[in-house]
């Protein structure tokens, strides 16, 4: 109660005075670590920084000493744990308190995983990570990324793996290869059968999610380049296509881990805080694999990645998503990223 009565006052002082003459981006992550610590969001169990600087986003927590100093302070309280806490092999919630992990730096294709790289975030955070992010790209082919799992297995670290359905890594539109309806027709079938048993056979756990931020129209999973807000083409009649073959090749490749025996994979449901484009047909909600499925929720929550970009605090942004994600369902939810860039 003291802690909620504390950030009340303290988002009270930031409304009242706009004009704080404290490096922005350091007041964000302030904002950031004391709404976290408030108990407001009592179902948020886990935290992954996006430690990169990638076009003009300067998102890394050491942009500015000011912005390093208060990631430190803020993740530096008890609060923020590093021993994960597993149930008959899934990644359960904390017993007490919020998973502090990262992306930490795996360069611009999000695959360059070395030891040195998680070593060096947690030197620089003064705090270990729970589990370290990276992308499984299938560009040509889908292969399950022995090495790089082995790699953050031997730093100590459980492998948080983004299945990433794109041919190449810098489109923005749809991907001619895989399509949801491809995934679904079971074209794939082979490929994923194999990344599943290899996934098992590294009898390690492993934390994985498919169609990051599904909701954005950046990623060519999205529902407007998969249906989009038709109701013809594809499924329930009732139901976007978009959303519905989304929702179902997840299904269909959580169905084939399954059938493997690949029980080691925490699943996760990966969603950005406002829909782009902001459809009925695109919210995030529809995308859901559902709880049979998915063991928890994600979200991604960006202040501005560029200077010129609208500013919202950290809580301002997760006050708009929360309602939804726990009226979605009760599972536990991760902030899976979150950063902003330097701002003058």
């Amino acid at each position: 109660m003291i802690r909620t009565l504390f950030f009340i006052l303290f988002l009270t002082l930031i409304s009242c005075n706009k004009n704080v003459t404290e490096n922005k981006k350091a007041f964000w992550i302030r904002n950031a670590f004391l709404s976290l610590e408030s108990n407001k969001y009592p179902r948020v169990k886990a935290i992954s920084w996006w430690h990169e600087n990638f076009d003009n986003s300067l998102l890394k927590v050491n942009s500015s000493p000011e912005s390093l100093e208060a990631y430190r302070t803020g993740v530096g309280s008890p609060k923020f744990v590093t021993v994960a806490n597993f149930k008959e092999n899934k990644l359960v919630e904390p017993e007490s308190g919020i998973y502090h992990s990262a992306f930490p730096d795996f360069g611009g294709t999000e695959d360059v995983i070395t030891e040195k790289r998680i070593k060096d975030f947690e030197t620089l955070v003064n705090k270990d990570i729970v589990w370290a992010y990276f992308s499984n790209n299938w560009y040509d082919s889908i292969k399950f990324p022995l090495k790089e799992v082995a790699i953050i297995h031997s730093a100590g670290k459980i492998p948080f793996i983004r299945m990433m359905p794109r041919t190449d890594f810098y489109e923005g539109g749809p991907d001619q290869n895989y399509t949801m309806q491809k995934i679904i027709d079971g074209v794939f079938n082979n490929e994923l059968n194999k990344w599943a048993m290899d996934a098992k056979n590294t009898n390690m756990p492993l934390l994985v999610e498919f169609g990051t931020e599904v909701n954005g129209n950046w990623f060519p999973w999205n529902g407007q380049y998969n249906g989009a807000g038709e109701t013809a083409g594809y499924g329930n009649p009732s139901l976007p296509d978009g959303a519905e073959r989304f929702k179902d090749a997840y299904r269909h490749i959580i169905d084939i881990c399954n059938a493997n025996g690949a029980d080691n994979i925490t699943w996760f449901f990966h969603v950005d805080a406002y829909n782009e484009p902001d459809e009925n047909w695109n919210e995030m909600e529809k995308y859901y694999p559902g709880d049979d499925y998915i063991d928890w929720l994600g979200v991604s929550i960006y202040g501005p990645q560029e200077s010129d970009q609208e500013y919202k605090e950290f809580s301002e942004i997760l006050d708009d998503v929360y309602p939804i994600l726990t009226n979605l369902s009760n599972k536990p939810i991760a902030v899976l990223e979150f950063a902003v860039t330097e701002i003058k």
